[in-house]
Order: C-alpha cells, then structure tokens, then sequence
C-alpha cells in the first residue's frame, strides 16, 4: 500500500493481543475493539465483573481508526431538526448527552495524564450556500432555545468566503489512539479483564437466555450473563432489522502539511454538500491538516471516483501545501432521525446490548454507548434510556425516511440483478477490478500487479444485492446495506458476515 493511502492515527499506539482459542466464560462479552467496545470494559473496570473483549481484527483498527477524532456536541444542523421531529425535550437530552460524555472523556484524560493530544477547540457549522442562510439563523434559535452556548458569526479564521457560521464552544479534539491505547494497558494489567484480536464473532446461541453464548468464527464459544454488540454493524440481529432502519455512507479523508504552520485554530464542518470537514493536528513537531468529505452511499461508484482529488483541490485553495502525506476512508452508519441505536437489541433479546448508527461522530455517540450501556448492566438509572432506545419508532419522519432508504435499496437490488456486464477480462489492467457476464452469472474479477487474477461471486452474501468495484480501496461494496469485502472475498464490514464465493475462473484471457 502506498504512503499516501495510509490512515493517519498510527495503529502501533495500540498493544496487541492474541486471538481466542478455547472456550470461555465471562460476566460481560464485548463483541467490537473499536472506542465503544474499549470504554465499556474501562467503564466497568472497578466492578469486579469479568469481561472479556473481542476483536475481529486489530483494536482501533476500524471506524474508530479512520476518524477525524472530533469530541464535540455540534453534529452538523442537528439541534433545530430535533426540536422540529422530537420535540425540545429530547433534543435538550441530546445535547446533554453529547456534552456529559465530552465532560467524561476530558476527565479521563486529566485523572490520568493521558498524551493524547487533547486540546479544547470552538466548533463551527459554517455555509458558503446563501440558501443554508436561513438553516443556520434557525440553528442558532435551538441553539438559544436549549441554553447551548454558541453564536453566529459572518467570517471564520479559514482562508474562504463564507455566508454565515454557527459557533458551539469550548469542544475538543484529541488523538484516539493514543487515548484508547492508555486504557487498554490500563484493562491488560488487571485480572478481570481479557482482550482477544482476530477473533471474529459469528453468532450469539440462546439469545433469549439469561445466559447468551458467542460463537466465533474458529467455533469457539463464550458463555456470559451480558453481551455488548460493538461492532459497527450490529453481526447478530435477532429480528431487529437493523440492515432496514440505517443506511451506510462512506466518506474520505486527508492529512495535508503547509508549507508554513498557519492553522488558527478550532474545529470546522460545512452545512451544505459537499461535506468539507477541517481540524489541525501536530505530529513530530510539524503542523498537519485533517480534511474530510465527500460522503456517499456506500457502493455508489460514480461519487467515489475522484474523491481524494476533490479535497486536495479544497485544501489548494486554502493553504500553500507541501505534501499530502496521508489519505483513506471511513465507514458509517446513520439511523432514520439521525439518534443513533443504543440499547438493547430487541424487546425479545435478554441480556444483549447494541451501539450503531452513530452518523459519523462516533466519539463522543461511542462515550455516550458505554455509559449507558454500562449503566443497564449495572442496574443503574440512565435517562437518555428512551432517547436511544434501538425499539423506538416516529412516524414522522421515520416512515418516510424508511421509505425512501429502502426504495434506494431496491433500485439496487433490482439495477444490479438485470443489468448486463460488457466488460472483459482481457481489458482489465492491474492493480482494479470489473465485473464480467460468464453466462446468466456476473463475477467480479481482480487483477493484481503480477497479472494474477482473483475472482468472486458478485452476489453480497447478506440479502443477494450484486457488489461493485470500489476503485479507490481495491473493494467490492454492496450498495444495499454498506457490506464491503476484499478482493478474496472476505468480509470487511457487516451487515454480511459470510464471505462472496469465491469463483474458478475457466475462462480464457480472451473471455
């Protein structure tokens, strides 16, 4: 892999840990390495409960290792649409709970003296759109309305023009793996506690009982009184819908040095599309910029291309670049109304815990699971309960926001069923991929820099969506429900949890 593919946060911050290979028992089994998954066990420390965490690959290693690492209450122009659909008292608990759990991380690291290169930042929601005018000045009234301090402002500190901006102060920003590798070795040292890496779950047994087992995928199993389904995309459903009530985007990123340290400090997103998302980091001495965006829906392969050139455009026209040193991109999942489901799994499923949907601001939504999800274990009052609650249901807007997702999912269904594939192997060059027609079958072919080729049934292994060729990650993503999986087949993300068949190809070079 190129220098300039790599994810910026360096993954060596975390220890590493050897995969599961026996059966076991545990009070609590934490099914997701990623901030959810590691705060829960932290938060759970001084129990004397045993847990035990697993990770299907390495901690940190997913979205929690592809963010911007933005702790912040301000998730775009949210607080005015939660009044409008929820009502003020929900949207008032929202902000609460956002703030509580920037409050509970910034505690952390000062109880500890974690270097994590934390430092409170002033977030800003700004528009260059005049039609993202009036958006804003209603912010700005929720704003005024929840008691958030903020103001609105005509300019920001940015090299750019804008038409106004929305200020929420005293946010933060830090390193995320460095803060999480603090905590592992905090859990790693005390005897409660086990963590397993490449232990992939494969499914729960007697979810109903009050004692769950997990199986992985080498046919281990765990026995626990309590399971936390912190895997992103919750693996084991059980009934509740989950791949139906969200929606996975994918969005990319890229860390920038200037010429001349020139950042002027805070945290920046825009209103409108595209995203552009900015923040400043220091990394051995030297000043680098995060920039991120150009969200799409996962598979949508017209939207991807290009992406990473957009935003270096971006960064261009704001900065006198030296390099690009690094660029990626990061997975998502969104629910219906934007809150994301934390709770338990379903009304039937005893005794399991699920965290998803956090909408891209999965650190401060990631504090807000573990609290409260540690709290349900613990017997304890939470009141952000009902808010989160994965069971909960509006009919406006979720009906029609259901609607239109599963429409979209259709389309693709029935698109990528009938359409018929003209590509050819022969013009296939290395290092991509494309999908051929071998009869009524499509299959997706790989060519790798020795000309080997890999191939793969294109049918997602989750509810028969047809994948596409991800250019940009060397990928095939469903654009259904968000699955993606390798050039092998394997999977990358869930929903699905099989790998695509793969295929022997008895074609020729001419095929």
């Amino acid at each position: 892999m190129q220098e300039q593919k790599k994810v910026y946060w360096n993954q060596n911050r975390i220890t590493a840990f050897s995969p599961l290979k026996k059966d076991t028992t545990a009070d609590v089994v934490i099914i997701g390495g990623g901030i959810t998954g590691i705060t829960t066990a932290y938060l759970l420390r001084d129990t004397n409960l045993n847990v035990i965490l697993i990770e299907s690959d390495r901690l940190a290693s997913g979205t929690t290792g592809h963010t911007t690492a933005k702790i912040t209450a301000q998730h775009g122009l949210i607080y005015h649409q939660l009044i409008q659909q929820q009502g003020t008292e929900r949207a008032q608990q929202y902000y609460q709970a956002q703030n509580q759990a920037l409050a509970t991380i910034k505690a952390i690291i000062t109880k500890h003296q974690i270097a994590c290169d934390f430092s409170e930042e002033d977030a800003y929601v700004y528009t260059q759109d005049s039609d993202y005018l009036k958006k804003i000045e209603k912010e700005m009234k929720a704003y005024e309305q929840l008691n958030i301090p903020g103001e609105m402002q005509a300019k920001i500190s940015l090299n750019m023009s804008i038409q106004a901006a929305i200020k929420m102060k005293k946010q933060a920003q830090f390193d995320p793996l460095k803060y999480l590798g603090f905590l592992v070795d905090t859990l790693s040292k005390d005897t409660h506690f086990d963590i397993y890496e490449h232990t992939p779950a494969q499914d729960v047994e007697n979810g109903t009982s009050n004692q769950p087992t997990v199986v992985t995928k080498e046919g281990h199993r765990i026995r626990a009184k309590y399971v936390v389904v912190a895997s992103h995309f919750p693996f084991y459903d059980n009934g509740g819908l989950y791949f139906a009530r969200m929606y996975a985007e994918r969005s990319h990123l890229i860390a920038v040095t200037p010429k001349q340290a020139c950042f002027p400090g805070g945290m920046y997103i825009s209103a409108e599309q595209p995203i552009r998302s900015v923040r400043a980091t220091i990394r051995d001495g030297k000043e680098t910029w995060l920039i991120g965006g150009e969200r799409y829906r996962t598979g949508d392969t017209k939207k991807q291309t290009h992406a990473f050139h957009q935003l270096q455009n971006f960064a261009n026209d704001m900065v006198d670049l030296e390099a690009v040193t690094h660029q990626w991109a990061a997975q998502d999942l969104t629910t219906s109304d934007s809150i994301p489901f934390i709770g338990g799994l379903t009304t039937r499923t005893k005794n399991i815990y699920v965290a998803t949907g956090f909408h891209k601001w999965g650190m401060s939504n990631g504090m807000v699971a573990a609290q409260l999800i540690t709290d349900r274990i613990l017997g304890k009052e939470n009141s952000f309960v009902e808010l989160f609650s994965p069971h909960r249901f509006h009919v406006n807007p979720d009906l029609m926001k259901l609607i239109s997702m599963n429409a979209t999912t259709a389309k693709h269904l029935t698109k990528g069923k009938l359409s018929i594939s003209t590509k050819h192997i022969r013009d296939l060059v290395m290092n991509n991929g494309t999908v051929i027609q071998s009869g009524k079958d499509k299959i997706g072919v790989y060519r790798d820099e020795n000309k080997k080729l890999f191939a793969v049934d294109t049918t997602c292994t989750h509810l028969g969506c047809e994948v596409k060729w991800n250019k940009e990650e060397d990928t095939w993503d469903c654009p259904c429900h968000g699955s993606r999986f390798s050039i092998h087949g394997e999977v990358l993300e869930g929903p699905a949890t099989k790998p695509l068949k793969q295929v022997d190809l008895n074609v020729t070079e001419d095929a």
